[in-house]
């Protein structure tokens, strides 16, 4: 009995992504219920998993641990000093420091990490090329990013007898030197993109090939992904800046600034294929993921399956991507990307060798578990399902919430979660976040506060969910795309699944709208929300200090022989707002916005952590979650969100400013990574200033104007506050002017 039960197997429910582990007596061992139907799969020997070591951070640390505690896995988390308070370090079962914040000295710290593995006496998830003679106890998952494409950090866990979930190290060092895999790719038949991929990394040698391939062309990092040392250059006098900008990031980002440069595609799609390989020889494609719509070249919302695919097309795109990969004996999980133009031609752009950070439509539409694949495969099992097994059923979606500003050239923000509520999780709405309420996004890492996935039985009907969905993300405190998400998968051309990876900039006016004047109705229900808060919060102060039965207690406003009128003002936006409001017998409140009255009716009821506003405005009712947070209020409603300012009062006001000089501040917290000017110099309007490095982004400051240098406030290495002067200028005399 005792050796029985020591066997088990894991068994997926029929209920969509719902995975339940069941004792091996219940049924015979090497069966699979998965949607009402049964197949076999192989289990390993020899070959216990029982502790994991998640080399990551954030969301991704958080998915691998869920997996990992669904299987009965221990995990095992690192963080740096920034990260002692995240949430990934108090899901993990045990967690260690491995140094400072910034990621060169901590997340891509092997040693760190290696020792880590050790000390905890982790499993860390690795290929041994001969799994048979596999007799060991350690190993580590990578997550995504950081080191996960790391080739040495992959060869230095074989030699200290540790297991690293992923490929070979051979597939990675082939497929991510983009230049390996592009060979390999043109040898197997797969079509590529015109391009240099040669050793001679001179710059005289990139610009010439750049000059041949003619421009435009893209420069990429050759260990790149994520968008990270990447950059469009369009002409010939724009070529040396853009090269060394796109090296300082990728050094920055993968310690490896050799570049590749390539023809740059005009509006093409890009789509990606998510593959699987394992220990026997085997791999699978699990179809595909549309991720064309981009900002800053990095994924902003990803669909599965692309939408417009036909059967065939997507049968010829899994065979190519399963070619790629059986050509480099790949194990585990990997992606393969693919250029697209209108006609669904399509030419192979690089291989992600690790899983993907969109993995989860993939998960929605097939059904699978692809972290529990790769522990599963890392332990010595076959691929769980064969190709013909694998079936697409749906449509999935999935938006990243980030902390930034679309209005401001999507710049990262940093800051405190002050308020953070979302969609109620089911089967077919997942949450992948990796902070809570109170939290704070970094300026040290990549500011993604969570991925919204959502699923349904078509892409209508799955759009429909992802916009109801994002109306219920409601966050405080600081910037974030949500409203830029609900404009982008409300365009009727991504309705229609028109979607290129220059659909953002061709359709900018119709995603980035002007704030709109709030409507006077809403007015109202933030007026009402304000004056019930005031009311409730006297309530509470009576009950505790006073007679709660004395008239003269209560906080209504009534009044026995007249009526009472107070004057509020609201600003919105820019625009402060008069509201004469009379507080009536029956409790209601007549609201005088200009020349126009409002009945307004409405109460504060509580549901969870949150406060709601029920309200009636001229006879029609709303619900809308109310935040009053310092002079600020905000309605969350199924209409979106809104944002009303209370004035502070003029005694309050802070009166002092610092003049620049139009000198440019810094459009976030970050370092100073490259200072390109001096006190005296002359700039003309446009001219590269300095350089800053924030949430894993290089974004170089440009002059706003002609004139002199009088004073650069920081150097190189040095920590900038955001909004803080960067560089004063001297004073010209048309300015003088001007002041006179």
């Amino acid at each position: 009995m005792a050796a029985a039960s020591a066997v088990s197997v894991l068994l997926v429910a029929a209920e969509r992504n719902r995975w339940h582990r069941l004792p091996s007596l219940l049924l015979p061992p090497r069966t699979w219920v998965w949607r009402q139907r049964t197949m076999k799969y192989t289990t390993a020997t020899g070959r216990n998993i029982t502790k994991v070591l998640i080399a990551n951070r954030g969301e991704i640390a958080c998915r691998v641990m869920r997996t990992a505690k669904k299987l009965g896995v221990q995990t095992v988390a690192v963080y740096s000093e920034a990260d002692r308070n995240s949430m990934h370090v108090d899901m993990a079962d045990e967690a260690y420091s491995i140094g400072p914040a910034p990621s060169q000295q901590s997340y891509l710290s092997m040693e760190k990490i290696i020792q880590v593995a050790k000390t905890s006496a982790a499993q860390l998830f690795f290929w041994k090329d001969d799994i048979d003679d596999l007799k060991i106890s350690e190993a580590i998952h990578p997550g995504c990013g950081f080191l996960s494409e790391n080739m040495e950090f992959a060869e230095l866990c074989k030699q200290e007898g540790i297991i690293f979930i992923g490929p070979p190290p051979s597939a990675i060092r082939d497929m991510g030197i983009k230049s390996t895999s592009k060979s390999i790719m043109a040898a197997a038949g797969v079509p590529v993109v015109e391009g240099y991929h040669g050793e001679d990394q001179s710059d005289q040698c990139l610009k010439e090939h750049a000059r041949r391939i003619g421009y435009p062309v893209m420069i990429k990092a050759v260990r790149g992904g994520g968008g990270k040392g990447m950059r469009i250059v369009r002409s010939e006098q724009e070529f040396q800046e853009q090269l060394e900008s796109a090296r300082r990031e990728a050094k920055k980002s993968f310690n490896d600034d050799a570049m590749l440069i390539e023809k740059f595609v005009d509006t093409p799609r890009h789509v990606e294929v998510q593959v699987f390989g394992d220990h026997h020889g085997n791999a699978v494609y699990l179809f595909e993921r549309d991720c064309s719509v981009q900002r800053r070249h990095q994924k902003i919302i990803e669909e599965a399956p692309a939408p417009g695919i036909k059967s065939e097309v997507r049968k010829k795109l899994g065979e190519a991507a399963v070619r790629a990969a059986k050509a480099v004996n790949y194990v585990g999980a990997g992606t393969v990307e693919f250029i697209m133009d209108s006609k669904h031609n399509f030419c192979f752009m690089e291989m992600n060798t690790r899983l993907q950070v969109e993995h989860p439509v993939t998960e929605m539409i097939t059904g699978t578990d692809l972290v529990e694949w790769q522990l599963r495969i890392a332990a010595g099992e076959k691929i769980p399902l064969s190709q013909e097994e694998i079936t697409l059923q749906g449509h999935a979606f999935e938006a990243r919430i980030y902390a930034e500003d679309p209005s401001n050239n999507f710049m990262p923000v940093a800051g405190p979660l002050v308020h953070l509520s979302t969609p109620r999780a089911d089967p077919s709405t997942r949450i992948e976040t990796g902070v809570r309420q109170g939290d704070e996004v970094s300026v040290h890492y990549d500011p993604m506060i969570a991925k919204l996935v959502v699923w349904a039985a078509d892409r209508q009907a799955a759009l429909t969910k992802l916009r109801y969905s994002l109306r219920q993300y409601n966050i405080v405190g600081l910037h974030t795309n949500i409203d830029f998400l609900l404009n982008l998968s409300g365009h009727p051309e991504f309705e229609a699944g028109n979607v290129h990876t220059d659909f953002i900039p061709q359709h900018h006016k119709q995603l980035l709208l002007s704030r709109k004047a709030a409507a006077k109705e809403s007015l109202c229900q933030a007026a009402l929300g304000l004056i019930l808060k005031e009311k409730a919060m006297t309530d509470t102060f009576t009950l505790q200090a006073h007679d709660q039965f004395s008239p003269f207690s209560s906080s209504s406003g009534r009044r026995l022989n007249i009526s009472y009128t107070r004057n509020m003002t609201l600003k919105d936006g820019k625009n402060n707002v008069a509201i004469a409001v009379t507080y009536n017998h029956d409790g209601s409140y007549s609201m005088q916005i200009e020349d126009k009255t409002f009945q307004v009716l409405g109460n504060l009821y509580s549901e969870g952590d949150c406060t709601y506003l029920k309200c009636s405005v001229n006879g029609v009712a709303s619900k809308a979650k109310l935040i009053i947070l310092e002079n600020t209020i905000y309605l969350f409603s199924k209409e979106g969100s809104i944002e009303i300012d209370i004035p502070v009062p003029k005694y309050l006001s802070s009166v002092s400013s610092q003049e620049t000089q139009g000198g440019p501040l810094a459009p976030m917290t970050g370092t100073i990574e490259k200072v390109f000017v001096k006190a005296g110099d002359k700039v003309k309007a446009g001219d590269s200033l300095m350089v800053m490095i924030a949430m894993k982004m290089e974004h170089t400051i440009k002059s706003p104007k002609d004139g002199t240098v009088k004073k650069v406030f920081y150097r190189e290495g040095a920590q900038a506050n955001r909004h803080t002067p960067l560089v004063e200028f001297e004073e010209e005399e048309s300015d003088k002017r001007e002041s006179e």
